[in-house]
């Protein structure tokens, strides 16, 4: 009962007239991005950070219109997916199997609304499964100790590639190298400067915000230079047609949006797993229960609405590590956890306690702009289509101006606008060579603490290196580390051919 109490209070600091506004414009400006190839919800997310610090805007409000963007965005992912069989998004790719032969044999609209209230089943109740499952992980997240904040953090990076990695090596050099960024600075306990090479600017170190615009939104913009592409994906010749589906395809697919609520859910829960795997496994798991004629992949319903409600549920599922333990469940949710951190909120087990008006307001508002997105998206499709038709030569310069602007509005500083501008490039090579860019962002978020928690627990310990294995807490960390970094050497063979074998639009970076 009184997590029911926290939600009415959350609703009660959601319900505004500026808070319903700012989850408006955040749906529709995030399924519009989503719908765009190649963006998808960590670069809508990192494009308008600086945007929400410009605006002034207080931690709720902000923190409501980047998670609308963040669902907008999942939702937008499949749009370019059915009607141009190009994902939005690395979770929406197996939505393209089925939704882009549906919409060939005319049922293009069908199919959008079939993905849009999928997206809304598995958004909703993965919601329903933040509210009562992150209190819970909180209780268990209280009786941690600077050993067990240190193994996972380990856990965190050791699953981040998931089982779909596609180079674990690459991951693993990309955490490394955020790690080393964050050890730029003064040392905390020392008061020596680390690797600042004389330059004042960085004695505080590499600001993330920084950091995550530069290699999100400029390296985008990059990428665009050195392709000069000039035009859209889409060329206006599919029509949409009937957008409201027979009530037989309805009751068809419901069965299999509950099925993959559960699972996308799930996988989203574990850290590093994120939509990607939720998708895919939503989708595997109903062909082989749901495919008794074949038709999984010639244009059935079912496999947009599996994988759409596994990726929806998953992005919910991601926020509970991130809420609870301060743990990123996903490369998106790592930006939200930097936009928290900027805004002096720490993420984890206090924050249900001194900042509760934060968290449960934040959490009233995914339900109020789930019940958006679905009344926005099923009459307004045919507006969203048309938003495939825009050249890309006129988006990029808006990326690039609101970065600009929305960085040197938080620090008025013009060193941190050549700091971005390294990070854009850095971004841009690392895209390039296939290096994921989510481990590199983690590593500056958590490193500083990850660093603060091994050097307390040696501290009590007088350097007893073997401190931080115990606990039976500590010591199962460290197990489902060992055992996330591994399994993808073993079995991630068999989840990865359909994800990294299907094109993705250049410059896409898995949610």
């Amino acid at each position: 009962m009184d997590t029911l109490a926290s939600l009415a209070d959350g609703f009660a600091v959601a319900l505004t007239w500026q808070n319903l506004f700012l989850a408006l414009i955040g749906c529709f400006l995030g399924t519009i991005i989503g719908a765009l190839p190649g963006l998808g919800p960590s670069n809508g997310v990192a494009i308008l950070i600086p945007l929400a610090f410009t605006l002034g805007l207080p931690a709720t409000p902000a923190l409501i219109l980047l998670t609308s963007v963040y669902y907008g965005a999942m939702y937008g992912g499949r749009i370019s997916s059915i009607l141009l069989n190009i994902p939005g998004d690395e979770p929406a790719l197996m939505t393209t199997l089925d939704g882009y032969p549906m919409a060939r044999a005319g049922k293009a609209g069908e199919a959008l609304a079939i993905s849009g209230i999928a997206s809304f089943v598995g958004a909703f109740f993965a919601t329903w499964g933040l509210v009562f499952l992150a209190p819970q992980l909180v209780k268990v997240a209280l009786l941690f100790g600077p050993a067990e904040y240190f193994a996972l953090f380990v856990l965190a990076f050791a699953t981040l590639g998931g089982v779909a990695s596609r180079n674990q090596a690459k991951a693993a050099f990309a955490a490394a190298l955020g790690l080393g960024i964050a050890t730029i600075g003064v040392d905390g306990q020392t008061g020596v400067p680390r690797f600042a090479f004389g330059e004042v600017h960085l004695y505080d170190g590499i600001d993330f915000l920084v950091a995550i615009v530069g290699l999100f939104a400029l390296s985008e913009v990059f990428i665009f230079l050195e392709h000069r592409a000039g035009g859209s994906g889409a060329d206006g010749a599919m029509k949409v047609g009937r957008v409201i589906p027979r009530w037989k395809m309805v009751r068809e697919t419901v069965p299999a949006m509950g099925r993959s609520t559960i699972l996308g859910f799930i996988a989203g829960v574990l850290p590093g797993a994120g939509a990607s795997l939720g998708s895919f496994i939503s989708y595997t798991f109903e062909k082989r229960i749901s495919d008794r004629n074949g038709t999984f992949g010639k244009g059935d319903p079912r496999g947009i609405a599996a994988p759409e409600a596994g990726n929806n549920a998953a992005a919910g599922g991601a926020l509970v590590p991130m809420l609870a333990l301060g743990v990123p469940g996903s490369g998106t949710t790592a930006v939200l956890l930097a936009m928290l951190l900027a805004l002096n909120i720490t993420p984890g087990p206090l924050l249900f306690q001194q900042n509760p008006d934060v968290v449960w307001g934040l959490i009233a508002a995914l339900f109020i702009g789930n019940l958006m997105l679905l009344a926005m998206n099923l009459p307004m499709v045919s507006l969203f289509v048309r938003v495939l038709l825009i050249p890309t030569r006129y988006l990029m310069p808006a990326v690039a101006m609101i970065s600009f602007v929305g960085i040197y509005g938080i620090s008025g500083s013009t060193f941190d606008l050549m700091v971005m501008i390294a990070f854009g490039v850095l971004g841009w090579v690392l895209r390039k060579l296939d290096v994921p860019l989510v481990p590199i962002i983690l590593g500056v978020l958590l490193g500083d603490q990850m660093e603060k928690n091994l050097r307390r627990a040696m501290t009590i310990h007088d350097g007893d290196w073997t401190m931080l294995f115990n606990s039976w807490l500590a010591i199962g960390l460290w197990a489902f580390a060992i055992v996330g970094f591994v399994l993808p050497l073993i079995v991630g063979r068999y989840f990865r051919p359909k994800i990294a074998d299907e094109p993705i639009a250049e410059g896409a970076d898995p949610d």
